[in-house]
């Protein structure tokens, strides 16, 4: 098979790789001049994607294109309708992303209850209201290239905290176009994601269930980073799939929308609400997913392709996916002096699951050496899989432990809250169906 790899940052580079270990051609192209040493060594890159459309349409069914932006969608629904075999999502998909008052407005139309969410253009005009209306709210910015860091979740009940912080987002403003963003009612409760892939036509089941561990320190402390860890299952989101991203059938089916889609969500005793949307591939998650995958990446993106539908083949139990980083990560000033171009090393030799469980980001091999690349420093994940989330969590440390490079960091509490909290409380509320089974 072929495969055409486009994005900005390379952020599907463990996938290429795993393609091209199973014998299939992958060719990427990485818009961003400074993410094109991501992986430097291992993959073909192309400067321009277009010229590969004669390349991919030469293995017949067997060609597949892959998105990994959220901004492309107008481009793979016009390739679709070309006549490619093209995985990412589509132009719906995009705005359901990006445009997170629109996000919200389909989810109520679809009758899924949802948090009050204020859309602003003018940072005074949100000072204003929130002078109006004190309150916890949770900042926002919609589109894409924005940093995680650059939303904030507020503190306090009386909104003093966010008031500072849209005025200081104001004086930093330096873009040319007015910020875009909205302010959403805080919710208390139990952050849980739950996302599958959709083929075009429908969803292959089942569904996925995700926690997600966003803050760079443990206890959930410090920087919003994206993703510093998750603990993921593929039993038991019935539920959750049939009042959230189960709705959105018929409105991606007429989308024509093909990829991944997630829906973040809070739970607690007044139901499940729905926050935002992720309309692609998940990055690290997609890594942290295929830990619980009993089938391989070409089988999945062929079947996704060519509106394969049916049942993915899962391993029950839980996945754990670690995020390993060194300094500056999350931020990218000063990575070439401090940390660029690092060896990597690992106690002791690889066997083959070791392996499986290496997922590579920002790395690459230079002159027989693996080695830091990239901008930011975020080099891998490594994931552990088990019955029990114990389990995976010992699978997942232990192999991280293995990992030698100057100034590792990593969290050391994926999963702990969900033991220690959540799955008690989930039970209790009778959001979750099947759950394996944890103490």
């Amino acid at each position: 098979m072929r495969f055409l790899g486009i994005g900005d940052y390379n952020d599907l580079g463990d996938m290429y790789l795993r393609l091209m270990a199973a014998g299939h051609e992958v060719r990427v192209h990485v818009a961003d001049p400074k993410r094109r040493d991501t992986l430097g060594g291992f993959l073909t890159l192309v400067d321009e994607w277009q010229s590969q459309l004669d390349w991919v349409s030469a293995a017949g069914r067997d060609g597949i294109i892959l998105f990994e932006n959220v901004n492309a969608g107008h481009i793979q629904d016009r390739l679709r309708q070309a006549g490619f075999a093209v995985v990412g999502g589509s132009r719906e998909g995009d705005r359901l992303e990006n445009d997170r008052a629109y996000g919200q407005a389909i989810l109520r139309a679809l009758q899924v209850q949802t948090a009050a969410t204020y859309e602003f253009s003018d940072f005074d005009d949100a000072i204003a209201f929130v002078q109006s209306h004190p309150g916890r709210y949770v900042f926002k910015l919609n589109g894409t290239g924005h940093r995680s860091g650059d939303n904030y979740v507020a503190e306090l009940d009386d909104g003093a905290d966010l008031i500072a912080w849209l005025e200081t987002s104001q004086r930093r403003w330096d873009r040319p176009a007015a910020p875009h963003f909205v302010l959403m009612e805080h919710l208390s409760g139990i952050e849980i994601g739950v996302g599958a892939y959709f083929d075009g036509t429908d969803f292959l089941q089942p569904a996925c269930l995700d926690w997600e561990h966003k803050r760079f320190c443990n206890g959930d402390l410090g920087e919003l980073t994206g993703e510093m860890g998750t603990l993921v299952t593929y039993r038991g989101a019935e539920r959750l799939f049939a009042a959230t991203l189960g709705r959105l059938k018929e409105r991606l089916r007429h989308a024509g929308h093909c990829g991944y889609i997630n829906i973040n969500t809070i739970v607690n005793e007044d139901g499940i609400w729905p926050l935002e949307f992720t309309c692609r591939f998940g990055y690290p998650g997609f890594s942290i997913l295929d830990s619980l995958h009993a089938e391989e990446w070409d089988k999945i993106l062929y079947r996704m392709a060519h509106q394969g539908g049916g049942t993915l083949s899962t391993h029950s139990g839980y996945g754990i996916g670690v995020v390993l980083t060194v300094p500056p990560f999350p931020y990218q000033s000063g990575y070439q002096e401090m940390s660029k171009g690092l060896p990597i090393m690992f106690r002791g030799e690889l066997t083959a699951n070791d392996r499986r469980n290496v997922h590579y980001c920002e790395v690459a091999m230079k002159d027989g050496r693996l080695v830091t690349s990239g901008v930011a420093g975020q080099l891998m994940i490594v994931t552990g899989r088990g019955d029990t989330v114990e389990a995976a969590q010992a699978e997942a440390y232990a192999l991280a432990r293995r990992v030698v490079v100057p100034n590792l960091r990593y969290r050391t509490d994926i999963g702990d809250s969900f033991l220690q909290r959540d799955c008690a409380r989930l039970q209790r509320l009778g959001i979750l169906e099947m759950l394996p089974p944890s103490p």
